[in-house]
């Protein structure tokens, strides 16, 4: 058996308890974790900044076990965007540290009297105050904070976007060359972590690791097997390595269902400007690494640094969805522009894919011309200093839209989409509609040949099955949340789930099954929805009214799922389709 524990921060009075995960608990990782202890704390009842409010950090069940892509962190809280519930993920080193530490969970209740920052190590957390941090962007915080606690310490910080309790701002967490490039960035967990006048948290790993699994050799063989079937799958093993998570950009392309400006069409005329040839050949002319990992231990290494002409960094882990929404969606065409977009939320702490479609938004309300990257770069410096306009794209889609009365808004719960228009990626749409997430691909992105279990693919642009497929792969999601594994790491596993099980009772004493992993998902997901009821959140589901009545060019697809079967989705239990295919 592992020994996991679990640590409670008050912030009220600076006091903190370490105690033993219980039985109980034990198979609840990650998203699990946190969307069931904000539950079961009734935090639905709270605003988002009250006291009583909760941040609560999770890592995943596959934590500690050495298998590549596994050290994922989950972050929860009362969204301020969406008044729901949240669950931001992310990479980097925190999970790893966390995890060396011997711990599962962490929740941070109160607010401090002034802000802080928390150093957390071998059974000990100690508070240091954070005057000196206030009004530093999220970079400079961390390269201060490793100067004191050492380089091998991993940092999770927010910037003056959380500070200032923006509704977009994120929680920027160290890579494993200490930069705060990974991000838990949606639905503003940044602004509730702010509220608590907590600046940062530094986690020294510990020297000796906790977890000591005593199936060693099943283990190793387990994550052998693991490590291998990435490296053979040609998704996982070659594309992802060689471009990064750019190569989406020519397969919504191709389909049309590439957001720009502001979801008016499905292609990008300049788009071959914008895509994974033109980053990798970018980072590859200015001596930059197109193949790099985000965390210890990953196999896959889909990061990348990316110089300026000068040499020196100009950004780094550019994803598919920064890219479009701060670049097509936009009607951006340069990628130096792109990047230059990306370092300055990454700065200042705000989730890159609101921040591109509030910035799509007011292009539509007349406030700056789609492809204007100069006032673009302007938009994101009124946003650093806090001005009128400024707080008003930080606030998000929703709220730009309605300041400048703009109807076409690509949001569900108040949250923006992210780079996959739902009228050709209709699964992905479905997912919008209905995750307690609110429009987050990452809570169920059924992309072009996401397959049901008997083998069955939809065309992602006919509606047929979409709900279904939505179902089954936002349990599959849940699942990868509470595991603490990449998404990326998926393919292999659509073909061969039992190298997940293997791992899993590799590490863990009790027997895991196939059915024992989705029960849990489904029980994560109705608590979610019982979470957003309790809080106040309509029951209705559905995507903005103009995704159903415009038709998208180029091919005239619109978002044709009924509207009235969204409503139960989340009662569907069986995934097997009425083909034989």
């Amino acid at each position: 058996m592992i020994d996991l524990f679990k640590l409670k921060i008050n912030l009220n009075d600076s006091t903190y308890h370490h105690s033993p995960i219980s039985e109980d608990w034990i198979k609840w990782g990650g998203r699990a974790y946190t969307s069931r202890t904000l539950y079961e704390r009734g935090v639905y009842a709270c605003e988002p900044f009250d006291s009583k409010s909760l941040l609560v950090i999770a890592t995943g069940l596959l934590a500690g076990s050495g298998a590549s892509s596994t050290y994922r962190i989950s972050i929860g809280g009362k969204s301020p965007l969406t008044g729901g519930i949240k669950e931001a993920n992310s990479g980097g080193t925190a999970g790893y540290a966390l995890i060396s530490l011997g711990i599962r969970g962490i929740v941070i209740e109160g607010i401090s009297p002034e802000w802080i920052y928390l150093v957390i190590s071998d059974n000990e957390v100690s508070f240091h105050s954070a005057d000196q941090l206030i009004g530093l962007d999220i970079f400079k915080t961390v390269e201060t904070l490793l100067l004191r606690h050492g380089k091998k310490s991993a940092v999770m910080a927010i910037g003056p976007a959380g500070e200032k309790l923006y509704k977009t701002a994120c929680i920027g967490i160290t890579d494993t060359e200490g930069i705060p490039a990974r991000h838990a960035a949606r639905g503003g967990l940044g602004a509730v972590m702010g509220s608590k006048r907590l600046k940062a948290i530094v986690v020294i790993p510990s020297q000796t690791n906790k977890i000591q699994p005593t199936k060693q050799e099943d283990l190793r063989a387990a994550n052998k097997r693991f490590a291998a079937a990435l490296l053979n799958h040609p998704t996982t093993g070659k594309a992802l390595p060689k471009y990064g998570t750019a190569i989406i950009v020519d397969s919504m392309q191709a389909l049309g269902g590439l957001p720009t400006r502001n979801y008016s069409y499905g292609t990008f005329e300049d788009a071959d400007r914008i895509n994974s040839e033109a980053l990798y050949n970018l980072i590859i002319q200015r001596g930059g690494k197109p193949t790099h990992a985000c965390m210890p231990g990953c196999v896959i290494r889909c990061s990348n640094i990316i110089p300026s002409k000068n040499g020196e960094e100009l950004n780094r882990a550019l994803e598919y969805e920064t890219i479009v929404l701060l670049g097509s969606n936009c009607g951006i065409n340069d990628l130096e522009t792109i990047c230059k977009l990306n370092r300055l939320c990454d700065m200042v702490g705000v989730d890159t894919i609101e921040i591109g479609a509030a910035i799509g938004v007011a292009m539509e309300g007349g406030l700056l011309q789609f492809g204007d990257c100069e006032k673009a770069l302007e938009i994101l410096e009124e946003v650093r200093k806090g001005s009128r306009i400024g707080k008003m794209i930080a606030g998000g889609a929703d709220e730009t839209g309605k300041t400048l009365k703009v109807s076409r808004v690509p949001t569900v719960k108040g949250q923006s989409m992210a780079a996959y228009d739902p009228r050709t990626i209709k699964g992905t749409g479905v997912t919008y509609a209905t995750s307690p997430m609110g429009a987050d691909h990452t809570a169920g992105n059924v992309l072009p040949g996401t397959k049901f279990p008997n083998g069955f693919a939809p065309q992602c642009f006919d509606k047929e099955h979409q709900i279904e497929l939505s179902r089954y792969i936002q349990l599959f999601a849940t699942m990868f949340d509470f595991l603490g594994m990449c998404w990326f790491a998926k393919p292999p596993i659509f073909d061969d789930f039992s190298l997940v099980i293997d791992l899993l009772n590799s590490l863990y004493d009790e027997l895991w099954t196939y059915e024992d992993i989705f029960t849990i998902s489904k029980q994560v997901i109705d608590m979610e929805i019982s979470f957003n009821r309790l809080a106040g959140l309509t029951a209705e589901n559905n995507v903005p009214s103009f995704f159903r009545n415009e038709p998208l060019l180029p091919n005239g697809y619109t978002f044709d799922v009924e509207s009235d079967k969204l409503q139960d989705i989340h009662q569907i239990n069986e995934f097997s389709t009425d083909s034989d295919k």
